[in-house]
């Protein structure tokens, strides 16, 4: 991790047997290349759970808090917001720095 940057933990629980389609729509939407690329976005990445089909990490990386909100409120968020109520049952965040 980046001295001054901080970490956020997501974990997403989705509706039953709908992990791979939440995955396929948010990649084809072009938004995890959008994010990718934003200002202050240091890492962006899914991991899925071996354990349980329902379950994906996904793993941020921000430079700074001040860039991570403004992600949050750029128009591709309110589209994958959108998108998760479509697949996603539960979110939870953890946040290190």
């Amino acid at each position: 991790m980046h001295t001054s940057s901080f970490l956020l933990l997501v974990t997403y629980h989705t509706k039953p047997s709908m992990r791979e389609a939440f995955l396929t729509d948010i990649t084809a939407s072009g938004i995890l290349d959008t994010i990718r690329v934003e200002e202050g976005c240091i890492r962006y990445d899914y991991f899925l759970s071996a354990a349980d089909p329902n379950r994906i990490l996904l793993v941020e990386e921000w430079a700074s808090e001040a860039m991570q909100q403004a992600h949050m409120q750029t128009p591709h968020m309110a589209k994958l917001a959108q998108i998760k109520e479509k697949y996603v049952d539960d979110t939870t965040v953890e946040k290190y720095k």
